[in-house]
């Protein structure tokens, strides 16, 4: 099997398809336009792209599944930085005084979603 798309609930798809796509530097499906009822985000293969499906209901419980990202052009501070000034906002801040631990975040629909360590800064 491949894993083709993950799939998230949102009360406005576009609107979270493009904060996803500009977290991510994927472009938009071919064609999606605001007011779409699914709206993806499109990965370079092999990673399965991101399908944004509008629901009725608002988000009321934390994520039975969430995405855990490493940053490969930033440190994890730097990524969070980015992603604060971009509309998500922390949830849980895990980080140690030793360096390592991650953050759990919100996308503006409240999705949780983890920053954790670069490979650069798990190396060292």
């Amino acid at each position: 099997m491949i894993l083709r798309h993950i799939t998230i609930d949102a009360a406005n798809p576009y609107e979270l398809a493009q904060f996803w796509g500009t977290v991510t530097g994927w472009p938009l499906g071919e064609g999606d336009e605001p007011g779409d009822d699914e709206v993806l985000v499109d990965a370079p293969a092999p990673i399965p792209g991101m399908l944004f499906i509008a629901v009725p209901e608002a988000k009321s419980v934390k994520n039975r599944v969430h995405i855990d990202w490493v940053p490969t052009e930033r440190t994890r501070d730097e990524e969070v930085e980015r992603l604060l000034g971009l509309g998500a906002s922390i949830h849980e801040d895990h980080r140690l005084p030793d360096g390592r631990g991650w953050v759990t975040m919100l996308d503006p629909e409240r999705n949780e979603f983890c920053i954790e360590r670069s490979e650069a800064e798990r190396a060292s």
